[in-house]
């Protein structure tokens, strides 16, 4: 299958691609960038150029193609709603590419969309009131094209997905604690995070791009809650500073804009997408690969 993927050279894309590769696909990456383009190249991959702001660039990508998988986001957490209005447009466009064609399209959320406290299903639609709430219309309009000849599914990405070069919430999470010198959790830590190494969820990312029936919802949650009392445990031990608890109200003094989401109790569940797929992650889980020290081998980025 010749495979259009967007955010190709991404943390998770970047995996995708040699697993596409490796499957017997063969891949065309977007890239923005020359230096984009030639993280391409040495991997194998075609290279298409182009932006997720560019639609016409997308349709292209999509129209050539026998499937496409979307990863790419616009990760600028002081304007999230923008940047859900742009993955918006570039899944209307993708969609409208592939439209009646059968065609599949895996198009990138959030478990972080769905509501607190108990372990989210495939099932659970998104909470208008959650800090993921800009995810929400592309769900909505990926599942809509399940009625437009489109072979589409949602494929849901824990808070945490990890491994070697990661750049999401937990290095963040690090930085933090080295400036400040100390290892935080808000309240009693006992909120959830669920979690997914990159290539588990790489490999999920292809089996749902193979198989996923249109319209699907799946979860790439290989952990379904970690506690960050046990993750700030982990990282207090590494860097050698105190792990402490920073009450609510001060989570955003302490944490930046990453308080908010740090705090959040967003437990899930993926036993319905290892029913539907035969998925079973078999990487490290999130503790294991912190405790593995790679996190805390450079100085990482601190919450703004």
């Amino acid at each position: 299958m010749r495979v259009f993927v967007t955010g190709a050279t991404g943390f998770v894309g970047s995996a995708i691609v040699p697993e596409l590769i490796g499957a017997g696909h063969e891949v065309v990456g977007l890239a923005r960038s020359d230096q984009a383009a030639a993280a391409l190249a040495t991997a194998g991959a075609e290279v298409h150029r182009g932006a997720l702001e560019d639609p016409e660039s997308l349709r292209r990508g999509a129209q050539s193609a026998d499937g496409v998988i979307h990863c790419a986001f616009i990760h600028d957490f002081s304007q999230l709603q923008s940047s859900g209005r742009t993955d918006l447009r570039a899944v209307e466009t993708l969609g409208a590419a592939l439209e009646g064609s059968g065609r599949p399209l895996v198009v990138t959320s959030g478990t972080g969309l769905l509501a607190p406290g108990r372990p989210a299903t495939e099932d659970d639609t998104p909470d208008p009131a959650s800090h993921a709430s800009h995810r929400a219309p592309s769900e909505a309009a990926t599942r809509a094209l399940a009625e437009s000849g489109v072979r589409s599914a949602v494929l849901r990405l824990p808070p945490s997905v990890h491994g070697a070069g990661d750049h999401g919430f937990v290095p963040v999470l690090v930085g933090i604690a080295r400036t400040k010198g100390v290892s935080a959790y808000i309240g009693d830590g006992s909120n959830r995070w669920p979690a997914v190494h990159r290539f588990d969820a790489a490999r999920l990312f292809r089996l749902a791009l193979e198989a996923a029936p249109a319209g699907a919802v799946l979860h790439a949650a290989a952990e379904e809650g970690v506690p960050t009392r046990d993750i700030a445990a982990v990282i207090g031990r590494h860097l050698d500073v105190p792990v402490t608890a920073v009450a609510p109200e001060d989570a955003g003094e302490h944490f930046g804009w990453l308080g908010a989401f740090f705090a959040a109790d967003v437990p899930a569940s993926s036993a319905l997408t290892r029913e539907r797929l035969g998925w079973e992650p078999v990487q490290p889980g999130l503790i294991a690969d912190l405790e593995q020290g790679h996190y805390f081998e450079a100085a990482r980025p601190e919450a703004a």
